[in-house]
Parts: C-alpha cells; structure tokens; sequence
C-alpha cells in the first residue's frame, strides 16, 4: 500500500500543483466538461484514471472494471472506448439483466491484488491550467495529456506484484 500522503502531497505521490491537489484538479475538469461537449469526450478515461490513481476515493468492487477500460483505453484508443460506453447505456436502456457486460473488456487484464503503486509518473497535478482553461491549447493536446495519464496509471498498476 502506498504510504500516506505528507501535507501538499495527493495520495498517488503527486506534489499539489497550481489548482491544489489532483482532487481539485479533477473537479475542475468535472466541471469544465459541463459546458465543453469536446473536453468531455475524454470524461471516461479521466474518471477511471482518477479513480485508479485514487482508489481510496473509489469503490473497489468497481476499480477491475475501471482498469479493464483504462487498458482498452490505452490499447485501442478513445473511440474503441466510447464505442464500449455507448454499448453499455444501451445494455441499461433495454433492462439487460447483468448491469455491465464484461465480454468487450474480456481481453484486457484483471486488476492486481496487492495494494495501489502509490506512484505515478503522470497525475491529474502536472496537468496545465492556463487562462481559466485545461484547453488553452487544445482539445487535442488534453486529449494527449489525459493518454499520457492513462499510460501512467495502467503502468503503474502493471508493476504491482500480486
């Protein structure tokens, strides 16, 4: 397990950044999504990385799932994984009796037992904040900066011994 977080350090090991700790910077981007239908786009992936880099905000029966998508996320990219979203909103809309179809995460592997890495070499602090903005310079490149995140946190979960 990691060790706890020290004053102005998040518990994925991140130093706070300009906005304070990852948790600000992710309701920060929670709330920008709101009003910028494209930053949403990468809603899932954001929300699984965060949770993942934070699992003692997240509900652990979830976190297998939630590393299953990151990993589809990082293999296949965000269309493969909205594809997949869109899949299972339509699963909830016919009632289907299994509230989440596993079958298009199948390939990908199962969380590690073992405890979170605690580290991360990307975290929800390094991100830029410019202008009032997470996009200042972009959709695309906070489209690159949250893969980068994803590729950390699925690297980092990787090297955890079970």
């Amino acid at each position: 397990m990691a060790d706890s977080p020290t004053p102005g350090q998040c518990d994925c090991g991140a130093i706070a950044g300009p906005l304070g700790l990852c948790v600000d910077y992710y309701h920060g981007i929670l709330a920008a999504e709101q009003a910028d239908p494209q930053m949403y786009r990468w809603h899932a992936p954001v929300v699984c990385a965060y949770l993942l880099q934070h699992p003692s905000r997240a509900h652990e029966k979830y976190l297998d799932s939630q590393f299953r998508q990151l990993q589809l996320y990082v293999d296949k990219g965000l269309d493969a994984l909205l594809r997949v979203a869109a899949h299972q909103v339509a699963r909830n809309k016919h009632r289907a009796q299994s509230s989440y179809d596993m079958a298009p995460l199948a390939a990908y592997a199962p969380l590690p037992q073992g405890g979170s890495p605690g580290h991360f070499r990307a975290t929800f602090c390094g991100l830029p904040f410019k202008d009032g903005s997470f996009v200042s310079d972009g959709h695309p490149a906070y489209g690159r900066r949250i893969e980068i995140i994803a590729e950390a946190t699925v690297e980092s979960w990787r090297s955890v011994q079970s």
